[in-house]
């Protein structure tokens, strides 16, 4: 037989496969524990609005035709909503979507991104996977070190990625972070700005990356309906960008690559503001009962600027993370992003904080005997 490994593209057959949040089914498998709570994957606890659940119904009977390829009007209600032009527009199957065609158009053989310490794990994988270089800068108070990054800056350097805020740590780059570095950066560079929790970030001078396209014509900004507006079981995000690389996004991506139930899903869940508005409260009202409690808990934590925190337990946090299990609540173990001593937590509705608080003191209980 033949050995495919060795026949598969060199930056493929170093990867391993992306590894998501335990999925409830999973635990209910493993352990045959009911009334399990999941805090592992940054999932909008309220769940879509329920005109997104309105739309899907209605949309439902003509799943046999193709959906709009172009997306048309969920690019209009982007431009009513956000001011963009449609032509700065690429859609994609989440942004993780987006995130691969940007490197599969900028990034190959003899070619660089720079990334940062901690940084999401998809940004190596899209790197590696079309044979181009990974450079990554340690982070500087689990966030991007700009000023590093302009330091790394080489002749091979064609993309850098930068997540804000950064996913698992939650830790931000400001505004006023951000300009001077995008001032320095050369045109030839492609800056990718993973705005994913952008919805949630009420930190004060946190930056909005689309209304930087204007003056950065290397900047790319991608953005998702995973996150805050619940549509993470249906993959769609959007990319704003110069047309030019608009327009190169979308020659290579998939022809119907976001789908006809996504499309009507994420037009409703545009409409509907005070779902928004009752998500993003509810993240604040959560975030600050978790900090507290944390703090009562002598245990130290990332502050964030999204809907998840990163707490730090001093020590290996399997032990932490497999008692939590049994307790039947699921966090995210981080080890794969250099953070094995670190646990993130999605912040969830009161009750389900409330019930993690009191397991995590039970679990740390166990922790510690074992």
């Amino acid at each position: 037989m033949a050995d495919y490994l060795t026949l598969a593209q060199p930056g493929i057959a170093g990867l391993s496969p992306y590894q998501p949040g335990k999925p409830v089914e999973e635990l209910e498998r493993e352990l045959g524990i009911q009334n399990i709570i999941k805090l592992a994957s940054n999932e909008n606890p309220l769940g879509p609005s329920p005109q997104v659940v309105a739309a899907l119904k209605a949309a439902a009977p003509e799943l046999a035709r193709y959906p709009d390829g172009s997306g048309f009007m969920l690019k209009e209600r982007l431009k009513t909503l956000l001011g963009i032009d449609p032509a700065r527009l690429t859609l994609g199957n989440g942004s993780n979507d987006l995130l691969e065609l940007l490197a599969r158009v900028f990034l190959g053989p003899g070619l660089e991104a720079i990334v940062s310490e901690h940084a999401f794990v998809v940004y190596p994988l899209a790197t590696l996977a079309v044979g181009a270089q990974l450079k990554v800068i340690p982070a500087k108070n689990y966030a991007q070190d700009l000023p590093a990054t302009l330091d790394a800056l080489g002749p091979s350097t064609r993309m850098v990625f930068i997540a804000n805020p950064n996913n698992p740590t939650g830790a931000w780059v400001t505004g006023s972070q951000l300009r001077p570095f995008l001032d320095q950066v050369p045109e030839e560079v492609i800056v990718v700005l993973d705005e994913a929790y952008f919805e949630y970030a009420t930190v004060q001078d946190y930056p909005d990356g689309l209304a930087l396209l204007d003056a950065y014509p290397n900047l790319v900004v991608t953005r998702t309906f995973s996150k805050a507006y619940g549509l993470a079981g249906l993959r769609v995000g959007y990319a704003a960008s110069n047309p030019e690389i608009a327009d190169l996004l979308n020659r290579i991506r998939q022809p119907f690559n976001v789908n006809a139930l996504a499309l009507a899903g994420a037009l409703a869940a545009l409409d509907d503001q005070a779902h928004m508005k009752e998500t993003v409260s509810m993240n604040q009202q959560g975030m600050e009962y978790l900090t507290t409690e944390l703090g009562r808990m002598g245990l130290s934590f990332i502050p964030s600027a999204g809907n998840f925190l990163t707490i730090g337990f001093g020590r290996e946090a399997t032990p932490i993370y497999e008692a939590l299990l049994h307790l039947g609540v699921i966090v995210r173990p981080i080890g794969v992003y250099g953070l094995p001593q670190h646990l993130r937590v999605t912040v969830g509705t009161m009750e389900e904080n409330t019930r993690f608080i009191a397991c995590l003191q039970q679990a740390l209980g166990s922790g510690q005997q074992s």
